[in-house]
């Protein structure tokens, strides 16, 4: 059957996009090297009908398949299993821009274009498709989609969610629908969009999407703020929001031992603070001038500093200075990665019930690990922490989490239950959540999840074993 199948998938692709020999770690393994897996084959579709064709092979056979974008999950979701009997679907190749309509301020995009090359691709029309993420030099629209991914301007543009108009799907069937809108409006039916965005590639292979566009900012300014509790970077929060409006576009908060770890391993990079407990990283996009915009960024600040919600802060004099500032928040992960493995926990709470989270649940692990060092970051404007335990100092990483992973996810999400949050915030289930799904969400949301799956996946072929 693996024969007949490999046949007709050359028949529809060409030999030279069917990989069954060599080198192929790039797709079969997961970017946290947590998941190593082993494909029948690499397939390389060039087009929407490629991509149904394979589907269509796959489905004759009863074989599953594995979609993947730009290999840069979290939670292992898009590498295939061990068995060698899935075929991993790379979406690379779709990599056009179709179409540009700055009058709609849309553009129409493959779900194989890199996120950065689609910003690019806006920036030359003077818009902007505002989703960043720090793996934007890799990652892929198709993925960003498949996981509803976040970034660090969800507080002011929302997810991708939100950046999306319309899909282009090749469904379990192997059928290509044709939803690229470019409406703001219409009401006619079910959302399929948003039906399988979010989905992980179990509903169907997202092959393009026309996505919103933003004018350009014509002034941005970045500071970072020291705050003394992560109470303050709340209050902080509040007081910029109420000031800035819709211009608050970012608003990241960083723990000291986090940034203590980018100052070990990337000592080059400037810290213009001295250590604080918590450190905000705030921008402001205006589509006023620079002195406008300035005006009412330095101004809050100040306010911030005579009220006592911060004990100093650093403004950004160019842009250099605030890729710099950005550079800081974008390799903790890099730091992290440096120190050892370690247990991450991509998690989203009520702004306003963080604080509490954070004291609460230090507490826990570090009776239940003494020395656990705990690497607390994210998008404070959205709710969004990523609440990483460290091993405490000298105890080997792989095992750290071979002892000690399963009792510290209980800790962490049993606390984010009940702070009324989620497990998974911007990554996705995958493989690595799949289990804490089952046990964390109610009884009714999975069985109509899995109504979903049975009823546009009937053979259940589409990236199995994740998420349900």
């Amino acid at each position: 059957m693996s024969a007949s199948l490999l046949d007709a998938l050359r028949a529809a692709l060409g030999p030279a996009q069917v990989l069954t020999d060599g080198d192929r770690s790039a797709w079969e393994i997961d970017w946290r090297k947590r998941y190593h897996g082993k494909a029948l084959a690499v397939v390389r579709p060039g087009s929407a009908a490629e991509v149904a064709a394979v589907v269509r092979a796959c489905v004759a056979h009863g074989t599953s398949l594995v979609p993947q974008g730009g290999n840069t999950g979290l939670v292992g979701g898009g590498v295939p299993d061990g068995s060698g009997r899935q075929v991993l679907l790379s979406l690379a190749r779709l990599n056009r821009v179709r179409a540009i309509d700055a009058a709609n301020s849309t553009m129409t995009v493959e779900a194989g274009c890199v996120l950065q090359a689609v910003q690019e691709a806006a920036a030359a029309q003077s818009l902007l498709f505002p989703l960043s993420l720090a793996a934007e030099g890799s990652c892929t629209i198709g993925g960003n989609l498949a996981t509803n991914a976040g970034g660090t301007q969800v507080l002011r543009y929302g997810n991708a969610r939100e950046l999306c108009l319309g899909l282009e799907v090749v469904t379990a069937a192997g059928e290509i629908w044709d939803g690229l809108s470019g409406l703001r409006k219409d009401n006619t039916g079910y959302d399929l969009r948003d039906l399988y965005i979010g989905s992980e590639g179990t509903l169907g292979v997202i092959t393009a999407a026309t996505l919103k566009l933003h004018p350009q900012p014509a002034a941005r300014c970045t500071a970072l703020a020291a705050c003394a509790t992560l109470a303050d970077a709340v209050a902080l929060l509040q007081r910029a929001q109420a000031r800035l409006g819709a211009g608050l576009t970012g608003f990241e908060v960083m723990g000291r031992f986090a940034l203590s770890l980018v100052e070990k391993h990337f000592p080059a990079l400037p810290r213009p603070l001295a250590p604080s407990p918590w450190t905000v990283l705030l921008e402001q996009s205006d589509i006023e001038d620079e002195a406008h915009a300035r005006g009412l960024f330095e101004g809050l600040l100040e306010s911030a500093l005579e009220a006592g919600t911060i004990v100093d802060a650093a403004v950004a004099e160019s842009v250099q200075q605030s890729r710099q500032l950005w550079h800081l928040r974008e390799s903790i992960p890099l730091a992290q990665a440096e120190e050892g493995l370690n247990i991450k926990h991509d998690i989203a709470l009520p702004v306003s019930r963080i604080p509490d989270f954070v004291v609460t649940t230090d507490a826990l692990l570090q009776a239940a690990v003494p020395g656990a060092r705990l690497v607390n970051f994210g998008h404070l404007g959205d709710g969004n922490l990523h609440y990483n335990v460290q091993a405490p100092e000298g105890i080997d990483a792989a095992a750290f989490l071979r002892g000690h992973e399963p009792a510290v996810n209980r800790i962490v999400y049993d606390a984010v239950q009940a702070h009324g949050g989620s497990i998974s915030a911007e990554h996705g289930i995958g493989a690595l959540k799949r289990e804490e799904l089952q046990h964390y969400e109610s009884p009714v949301a999975l069985a109509l999840m899995r109504s979903i799956k049975q009823a546009l996946d009937p053979q259940g072929l589409m990236n199995p074993g994740r998420l349900l």
